[in-house]
């Protein structure tokens, strides 16, 4: 059960944390055809079929598929005493509608001003969809993390934040960044150290970024968080009737397989979900091969030979498959592509087999791709609902940090004591003494990542339940569905302001 992994989870998340995400955007064309938009044109195209159907107003539906501001930097950096670098940085706010804005810096050598706006704007409709009060923000940095030394990153993302807080793109009640590919809570540590030194008097300056080390501020349970969110959202689509009808699958989660592309942070940590709760992991994808076993993958097991040999190549039994994208075509109930966007296009959609395809991953379906899948019956549930999970905990950090206290501190003793009396009182009614452990498990007070998971799995099947609602009601797919709903409330909140300049 999900309650009796949590120990696990909590005890293996320190050997997770350097997990990085290999996958680059180079490979993001090779499922799909020419005539297929890029990722951008993906994103306004599945918000302008949401936008005919919303009932919203063509003056609020201007404004809000619109980027509020971007900011694009170059900078010198020193790589050694003889050599600089020129480095290209942006930072997109899509929408102000709420503040602060939210989203997440990446480093890669991929990185472009389409992709920060076109990722700006998924950040705004997911903060949306699950009701969390950011508008939608994106980062990036223009260079390939490995090809530096810990020093240079470093530096350079010192200097990265140093532009975000001169032109005021960064802060707790203004901008708030966090990890994406190429990041984690080691340049979160570094992104929130320069902006403190900026404002020293900012008694909030923790809150100026999400996804940082426990140590710096953090929240217990952001590094699984996003993974978690995957694993919430299709257990509750699974149990909705008219899912299990589509697939003829019942609404266990137990028994199923599953094929996860992409082996990072949110692949693995589904995986590991899925997996301790009695699902098949058959297939992993990762950027150089992808390894398959119907038997079922052992996923530590296969983590741990990542980590020592760099690559799936030797591992066990399972069959190798040269590249990511071809393991998704084999048979399997449920297909979880955690990689990149572009994974699913007309080259290969009418292979996918899998009765479910959640998007761990942002935009890994083209437009016409998912058009397909659905007309085949398979259900397609969206990445701005089933990946949101990662910027759920992000606010719950940043809540943490603005009120200076860790969940349950407060709480927790108070709440054991009640339970203790309670106890002890049907103790003696029962006639029945319980042993210590058994009344240590009764008594025992929640604690911070307690907390967080229990505000993520109440966040995502609410998400999921209005999502379902709106879908039977517009007698459309879930991911119009999902977007009629995030632009339902955004144009809810952008008009009773009164818009002041328009």
């Amino acid at each position: 059960s999900l309650a009796s992994a949590i120990r696990l989870h909590r005890t293996a998340a320190v050997a997770a944390t350097p997990i990085a995400r290999f996958m680059s955007t180079h490979v993001t064309n090779a499922a799909c055809e020419d005539n297929e938009p890029g990722f951008l044109g993906s994103v306004e195209t599945f918000y302008d079929r949401a936008a005919k159907i919303s009932g919203v107003s063509e003056k609020s539906l201007t404004g809000i598929k619109a980027v509020d501001a971007v900011l694009s930097v170059k900078f010198p950096v020193e790589i050694d005493a003889d050599t600089h670098v020129i480095i290209e940085g942006y930072r997109a706010q899509h929408s102000r509608h709420r503040l602060p804005c939210k989203g997440g810096i990446r480093f890669s050598d991929e990185v472009d001003l389409q992709e920060v706006e076109a990722l700006a704007s998924l950040m705004t409709y997911k903060c949306a969809v699950v009701d969390v009060p950011f508008g939608g923000a994106k980062g990036g940095v223009k260079l390939n993390p490995k090809k530096f030394t810990p020093a240079q990153l470093e530096r350079i993302t010192r200097r990265y934040t140093m532009e975000l807080c001169q032109k005021n793109f960064i802060g707790p009640g203004v901008d708030v960044p966090a990890p994406d590919v190429g990041t984690g809570p080691r340049e979160m540590s570094w992104i929130m150290d320069t902006y403190r030194q900026f404002n020293p008097q900012d008694v909030n300056a923790a809150g100026c970024v999400t996804g940082k080390p426990i140590s710096q501020g953090g929240v217990r349970g952001r590094n699984e968080a996003t993974g978690l969110g995957v694993y919430y959202g299709v257990r509750e689509f699974l149990q909705f009737p008219e899912v299990q009808e589509m697939t003829g699958l019942d609404g266990n989660i137990a028994g199923k397989t599953v094929i996860v592309q992409g082996f990072g942070n949110v692949g693995y940590w589904a995986a590991k979900f899925f997996q301790n709760n009695g699902a098949k992991i058959i297939g992993i994808g990762e950027h150089d091969v992808s390894a398959y076993d119907p038997n079922g993958l052992d996923i530590e097991a296969i983590f741990k030979h990542r980590a020592e040999k760099g690559t799936f190549r030797g591992f066990g039994n399972a069959e190798i498959i040269d590249g990511s994208i071809k393991i998704m075509e084999r048979e399997c109930d449920i297909l979880i592509p955690a990689a990149l966007e572009r994974q699913i296009g007309m080259k290969n959609v009418k292979n996918i087999k899998a009765k479910i395809i959640g998007e761990a991953a942002n935009g890994p379906i083209t437009p016409d791709a998912h058009d397909y899948l659905v007309s085949q019956g398979k259900v397609v549930i969206p990445d701005l609902l089933l990946n949101a999970g990662g910027v759920t905990v992000s606010y719950f950090e940043w809540l943490k940090n603005l009120s200076h206290v860790r969940f349950g501190r407060m709480s927790r003793k108070w709440e054991e004591a009640g339970k203790s009396k309670l106890l002890t009182l049907v103790e003696e009614n029962a006639g029945r003494q319980l042993t210590p452990q058994e009344r240590r498990a009764v008594i025992h007070g929640a604690e911070e990542h307690e907390l967080v998971y229990s505000g993520l799995e109440d966040t995502m099947i609410g998400a999921c339940e209005e999502t379902r609602a709106t879908a039977a009601l517009k007698n459309t797919d879930f991911r119009t569905a999902a977007l009629v709903n995030a632009i339902q409330k955004i144009s809810t909140v952008t008009t009773q302001s009164g818009q002041m300049f328009l």
